[in-house]
């Protein structure tokens, strides 16, 4: 019989990485733009769920600002498929399942 423990949301080992070229949304200073990696950060308090990382937003060249994932609203269209940069259906359905998996559905909006 195996003993796992549930996973609780939001913990390093339940976390889904959002992949570079998603569009996204800060949740709160509203800039539109798009993940381009992740930056490991030394200090400070505000990080990923894998504790050790932030996303780098590209909100317009050479603009980039780095945000946590509970500060991004991930944008979809009118399919309720993410948004990505050059990234055919398939792809973008399988991005937004595995997203779904793990953020609440609040967090997927569509661009105003």
């Amino acid at each position: 019989m195996s003993t796992m423990k549930p996973v609780k949301p939001g913990t390093a080992s339940a976390w889904v990485r959002i992949p570079d070229g998603t569009k996204v949304k800060h949740r709160h200073g509203g800039h539109v733009g798009f993940i381009d990696g992740l930056t490991e950060i030394v200090s400070g308090p505000n990080r990923n769920p894998d504790g050790k990382t932030q996303y780098r937003m590209n909100i317009g060249a050479p603009d980039r600002q780095l945000v946590t994932e509970s500060e991004l609203s991930i944008l979809i269209d009118d399919e309720e498929l993410v948004i990505m940069l050059r990234q055919k259906t398939p792809y973008r359905r399988a991005v937004t399942q595995s997203l779904h998996s793990v953020l609440t559905p609040d967090r997927f909006v569509k661009p105003s």
